[in-house]
């Protein structure tokens, strides 16, 4: 097992359990506010492009496409009453943890694209980031987010799997959470 493997499972351990009381509450808040379930898993392309099932918590309402949210018309028509708030604090994507304490995901990667993002998944496997295990952040995350064309995201997804190592995982995992605080990037 390798460092960050270990780190991945602690740390999702341990956020898990610091976690588990404001993800019942949002779960809560979400049955409350809109019709369906709290969860949403959407099939995403993991390492060597296996498909696997990711968790977030529901910020779209149940009858939304399945379609990358930058692809809608009019993201907006279809956010659920505290989706907007969910997204823009990122407090969606607590459900991921369990990803990666399952292995299928790491706290930082190439985030994981979604199964018919067929233009992302192809410029991915001809610079290799499909070797990597993708993230709860990552190198694009922190550098523009949503605003990022797929081009740009693959080029710094690429310099992360150029650059990879556990300092420069910290780095990013210290830039998301000034990012977080500071809600940049975030568009939807």
């Amino acid at each position: 097992m390798s460092i960050k493997r270990f780190l991945d499972i602690l740390g999702s351990t341990v956020l898990l359990l610091f976690c588990g009381l404001p993800m019942l509450l949002i779960a809560m808040l979400i049955r409350f506010t809109s019709q369906g379930p709290a969860m949403h898993y959407s099939k995403r392309v993991g390492k060597h492009n296996l498909i696997f099932e990711m968790p977030k918590f529901r910020t779209m309402r149940i009858n939304t496409p399945q379609l990358a949210t930058h692809l809608l018309k009019t993201p907006d028509q279809w956010l659920t009453p505290i989706g907007n708030f969910l997204r823009k604090t990122s407090l969606d994507e607590l459900p991921q943890l369990f990803s990666i304490l399952k292995g299928d995901m790491s706290f930082v990667g190439p985030r994981p694209a979604l199964f018919n993002q067929q233009d992302l998944i192809a410029l991915r496997n001809q610079y290799g980031i499909h070797t990597l295990t993708p993230g709860l952040t990552g190198w694009a995350q922190v550098n523009g987010r949503d605003a990022l064309s797929i081009p740009e995201k693959v080029k710094l997804d690429a310099y992360y799997l150029e650059k990879k190592s556990l300092l420069f995982d910290i780095h990013v995992l210290t830039l998301t959470v000034l990012k977080v605080i500071k809600t940049e990037g975030v568009r939807h």
